[in-house]
């Protein structure tokens, strides 16, 4: 029987950062740094409606480099910088609490500019407004402003995945869960099961609007 020697799997590391690597980086926070401060102080000035000469005078400071901090081109020592924080009425907590702020992805929608869809089931006298789309692969949540305005129109069963919420903003109608029937009117809500038959019964006043979020499960 032939032996065979195992070799080690080989293990992929990402590279570290060398002493070298943060001297480099340092310029360039700094600079962030300083651009950040400049432009939340001088927001702040024009706020309080001083001048640069106000500053200066306040802070005890040479207008020259209040101009120069301002701008960026100046990072103030911490004395120089509560003085200046002072003279424009602005903590130095308060200074910095949207500095470094993390990226993140949003989906802002216009009022009138969400996605008309229709519904399977639902004829004239329904709106179906999405208000949040473009989520990626997988779709968690599906907010929808509804709007219904025809007294006589029959109304169909929906029955799907998840949990819905529904909030009332104009109108009264009767809702129907499974076996049940709730009276809503507007400032009422309404939160169910999905997997239940379940959908308008009967509209009292017309128009009527109303938001539903339906949440998914998160699947992996």
């Amino acid at each position: 029987m032939s032996s065979s020697t195992k070799r080690p799997a080989a293990v992929s590391r990402r590279p570290r950062k060398t002493s070298l690597d943060t001297v480099a980086d340092a310029p360039r926070e700094a600079a962030a740094v300083g651009s950040f401060v400049g432009a939340a102080l001088k927001k702040q000035r024009q706020l309080q409606h001083l001048t640069i000469q106000d500053v200066a005078s306040l802070a005890d400071i040479s207008r020259g480099m209040i101009s120069r901090i301002e701008n960026g081109q100046a990072m103030p020592s911490l004395d120089t910088l509560a003085r200046i924080c002072q003279a424009v009425g602005l903590s130095m907590a308060h200074l910095f609490k949207d500095f470094d702020l993390p990226d993140g992805v949003a989906c802002h929608v216009p009022a009138g500019r969400g996605m008309v869809v229709v519904r399977r089931g639902t004829r004239r006298g329904h709106s179906y407004e999405l208000l949040a789309y473009d989520q990626g692969p997988k779709k968690l949540f599906e907010p929808f402003l509804i709007t219904l305005d025809d007294q006589s129109e029959l109304f169909p069963r929906f029955q799907h995945a998840g949990v819905e919420f529904i909030y009332m903003l104009k109108g009264k109608m009767d809702y129907r869960h499974g076996n049940k029937v709730y009276p809503l009117k507007v400032g009422d809500s309404l939160s169910f099961e999905c997997n239940v038959p379940h959908g308008p019964e009967r509209l009292l006043q017309v128009p009527i609007q109303f938001l539903a979020i339906i949440h998914y499960e998160a699947t992996e």
